[in-house]
């Protein structure tokens, strides 16, 4: 998965805003206390991200 990819999910999902909102403020323990931006930044997988995003906001298996 793409990050251009990824972020039109992120916004298809939740609405540009809370995706960003969500991008920008959410910490993950799995990515080390990050959130989204610090992750990808990192250099974590996209479609990693994408899946973590899902599980902490209970995103349906078909729409992961």
């Amino acid at each position: 998965m793409r990050i251009t990819h990824f972020r039109r999910q992120m916004a298809e999902e939740f609405g540009r805003v809370r995706a960003d909102m969500i991008a920008r403020d959410h910490v993950f323990s799995v990515f080390g206390n990050r959130s989204v931006d610090q992750a990808l930044a990192a250099g974590y997988d996209p479609k990693e991200v994408w899946l973590a995003v899902c599980e902490a906001f209970d995103v349906p298996p078909g729409r992961r």
